[in-house]
């Protein structure tokens, strides 16, 4: 019953009837071969019609058997052995027409499962779908409003180019009901977007001038004017597709999980008809048996739930790269937390400018600000933000070297800037002194000349959420919660008791995030971060989650799993899905295999016909996908979903 998944198999179905029977020429022959059947059997010809049926049976049975063997020597044992006896014998037992149906059932069970699993990732291909490919480019021109000077809206002053062609600075018009197709920054004086694809938000959001646009939000009822600010590859709704892309062709390492019950299974089905046979004195009971027993639920309910899974997790704002990571996020007991950006909201606010008096206070900001232009480090975008807000511009940099974690240098107009950590800055600058701190508070220092001349005063916020976050996570069984960073002792401890984390490790490099990962009794290890210096650490944790909304792309390339809002609280969300998904998709194998448990025990005692036991198993199938697509839903809330094999 394995097959690729094809999310329009409904609507194509109700279109072109014949168009969705040739998809699955299993299906189409079988029908076929099975009207034949029945037309000879109509007209006497009862021989024709046994050998007819036979040998179609068996050349299926033999196609099934050759891909069988090839798993098993791949290392993979599965049950397509019961669907192969099942087949073989109740051909030698006369039973034709069952065998014809047992057949059908396995080929109409593919167009089943492409249906539940088109139904599960529907979440992941909307995204997909609404790839913006052009964009309203404004020519020159047009007037600074974007009208004709007359009030009216300068439509005819656009061209339409791809979207991959617009550059950043490009100013574009996004009509009513149009999806905006990069991420700019609004030039009208306000508008309405529905970001429910991208956030999860279902209620509309209002923008005004100057505000930040993302792209793949939908306009509203009037055209906007925006300046664009990234190019088509790097904007939020391109890095969005691609991980979904990536998530819908993942296969489900979880369909092992329904393997791990194929050998106990596969042994009670045999010994089950062996004693109906020894009671009865048939061979046709032990046929009966195995026609009750195809493995059709096992192999469609793991995959099926975690589709499910990840499509519930992508309506809420997060890509699960690989169907197989829900599985450990349902286990986790470990999670560990970078600070900056993370449990903090990543953009400290600037409190004072302490200077030696070498340099003013607007010129140790210009510098360090200057210097921080060449850094990727979360503050280093808080230190520009202060001097921009205090009107200073910034130097250019003849050269400019970032040292991951400890700070940058720069050559700015014959001077040698360096801007960090204290015990960087004082490798090439004297007389630096480590500024009083207050809890909460971090410094960043600066060296010009080989002098030491002043340190900016940073405090950055507990993150209103992150508490009730590490609450949830808590009562979701994770039982430690660690904060990985590299900022001081004092500034970290503040931080972690306002979080309520169980333990911290701090002034930590990247190597030290991953041998603290590593060593991490309590298995499986959760780590969430968003910056460059997270990637390491994102790609040892059993589960790397990367807050995407602002974070690098390398942390979201090393990561698992995707948060592509700026929210704390779907990192619990994330367990949530995977502890829901897990239990959803046990329950269905459960219900398969009780279902199938007592058809085969009716089957032995001589109660379920070969017919009636191919057609009942088409009752369990739909049993089992039914449940199995209860992992697009949120279950009951404020219940905790205990992970497999936690007491």
């Amino acid at each position: 019953m394995q097959g690729e998944a094809h999310p329009g198999f409904v609507a194509e179905a109700r279109q072109d009837p014949v168009k969705t029977l040739l998809r699955y020429p299993l299906v189409a022959g079988t029908l076929a071969v099975l009207l034949a059947v029945i037309l000879l059997l109509v007209s006497g010809q009862e021989g024709i019609a046994r050998w007819t049926a036979s040998l179609y049976a068996l050349a299926v049975a033999a196609y099934l058997a050759v891909g069988m063997v090839r798993r098993l020597m791949g290392g993979t044992w599965g049950i397509d052995i019961l669907a192969v006896t099942a087949i073989v014998s109740t051909v030698l037992v006369g039973e034709f027409v069952a065998s014809m149906i047992i057949v059908l059932m396995m080929a109409g069970g593919t167009a089943l499962e492409d249906f539940a699993a088109g139904r599960a990732k529907a979440e992941l291909t909307a995204l997909l779908e609404r790839v913006p490919q052009t964009a309203h480019r404004e020519r020159a021109g047009v007037a600074a409003d974007g009208t004709h000077g007359d009030g009216t809206l300068a439509d005819g002053q656009h061209e339409d180019v791809a979207a991959t062609d617009v550059r950043i600075g490009d100013i574009l018009l996004v009509r009513p009901g149009e999806v905006v197709p990069l991420d700019g920054v609004l030039l009208s004086e306000s508008g309405t977007f529905d970001e429910s694809s991208l956030t999860g938000e279902s209620l509309p959001v209002e923008r005004a001038a100057g505000e930040g646009l993302m792209s793949g939000s939908l306009n509203g009822e009037a055209a906007v004017r925006m300046r664009v600010t990234a190019r088509m590859e790097d904007s939020q709704y391109s890095r969005i597709v691609a991980l979904v892309r990536e998530a819908a062709e993942s296969k489900a390492p979880m369909v092992r999980l329904a393997d791990r019950y194929a050998v106990p299974f596969t042994a009670l089905a045999y010994v089950l008809g062996a004693v109906g046979w020894i009671i009865s004195g048939s061979p046709a009971r032990f046929a009966e048996v195995l026609v009750v027993a195809t493995p059709c639920p096992l192999l469609i309910a793991a995959p099926v739930a975690f589709l499910g899974g990840m499509s519930r997790a992508a309506r809420g704002g997060i890509i699960v790269k690989y169907a197989g990571v829900l599985e450990l996020l349902g286990r986790i007991r470990t999670a560990a937390f970078d600070k900056t950006g993370t449990l903090t909201y990543g953009r400290p606010a600037l409190v004072e400018i302490r200077t030696t008096g070498a340099l003013d206070e607007d010129e140790v900001l210009r510098l360090a600000a200057s210097a921080e232009q060449y850094s990727s480090h979360v503050l280093a975008a808080s230190v520009m933000d202060a001097a921009r807000a205090r009107v200073l511009g910034f130097h250019s940099a003849s050269e400019a070297t970032e040292y991951a974690t400890h700070g940058v240098r720069a050559r700015l107009d014959g001077r040698d800037v360096v801007v960090g950590k204290p015990n960087f800055v004082a490798e090439s600058a004297k007389g630096v002194v480590e500024t009083e701190l207050v809890s909460g508070q971090l410094g960043i220092y600066v060296g010009v000349d080989g002098k030491f001349v002043g340190c900016l005063v940073m405090s950055d916020p507990l993150r209103d959420e992150a508490r009730r976050t590490l609450g949830e996570l808590q009562h979701l069984g994770v039982t430690q919660t660690v904060m990985l960073t590299g900022d001081a002792l004092a500034t970290a401890e503040h931080i972690a008791d306002a979080a309520g984390l169980t333990d911290v490790r701090a002034e930590c490099l990247p190597p030290d995030k991953v041998e603290a990962v590593r060593s991490l009794p309590l298995r499986p290890v959760m780590m969430v971060g968003d910056g460059v210096n997270d990637a390491p650490v994102l790609a040892v944790a059993d589960v790397g989650i990367a807050m995407g909304a602002r974070g690098s792309t390398a942390a979201g390339e090393s990561a698992d799993v995707v948060i592509i809002l700026d929210d704390l609280s779907k990192v619990a969300s994330a367990v949530r899905i995977g502890q829901r998904t897990v239990k959803v998709a046990l329950q269905s194998i459960w219900i398969g295999i009780a279902m199938s448990v007592a058809l085969m025990v009716a089957a032995a005692a001589g109660y379920v016909p070969a017919i009636a036991g191919a057609l009942s198993q088409e009752v369990v199938d739909l049993a089992t996908i039914l449940n199995a697509l209860r992992a697009l839903s949120a279950g009951r809330k404020g219940t905790r979903t205990p992970a497999p094999g936690v007491k």
